[in-house]
């Protein structure tokens, strides 16, 4: 047989698989990661480009591209308000599910309130997002 298998070889076969797996996954998502920055660099460079030669072209034209800069400000603001709801909400479940888990498992110890981390985490997101955030100036 032109090669030997012995029991140093599927050790060093079985903890390779894993690291050269893991290389590949992190070499394509930096690569996806990079991609996708200069996709979103290019699309604000050809918006940035048209707003300004329709705000040079006329006094009409350059109210109309100061409405839609405008209107996409308050856009990006409200999703980033309603991410932020719906991260400290799921946060906060997912703290009372890891109590509820952690609570069933151990009965003699109160292990369960590590599920205070991220149910407070959660609450944090939700107070900034209802009390502290800015509201919109309509």
């Amino acid at each position: 047989m032109a090669f030997d298998v012995d029991s140093n070889t599927v050790g060093v076969v079985a903890v390779a698989i894993p690291v050269i797996g893991s290389i590949a996954l992190f070499s394509f998502l930096s690569v996806a990661a990079w991609s996708d920055a200069r996709r979103k660099e290019r699309e604000e460079y050809y918006r940035n480009e048209t707003l300004k030669k329709i705000a040079e072209s006329s006094g009409e034209g350059a109210k109309a591209a100061i409405e839609l800069l405008r209107e996409q400000n308050k856009s990006v603001a409200r999703r980033r308000l309603e991410g932020m709801k719906l991260g400290g909400l799921i946060t906060a479940v997912v703290g009372i599910g890891v109590m509820a888990l952690l609570h069933g498992l151990v009965h003699d110890e109160p292990v369960y309130l590590a599920g205070l981390i991220p149910l407070l985490i959660g609450l944090a997101l939700l107070g900034y997002t209802f009390v502290l955030a800015p509201k919109e100036v309509e």
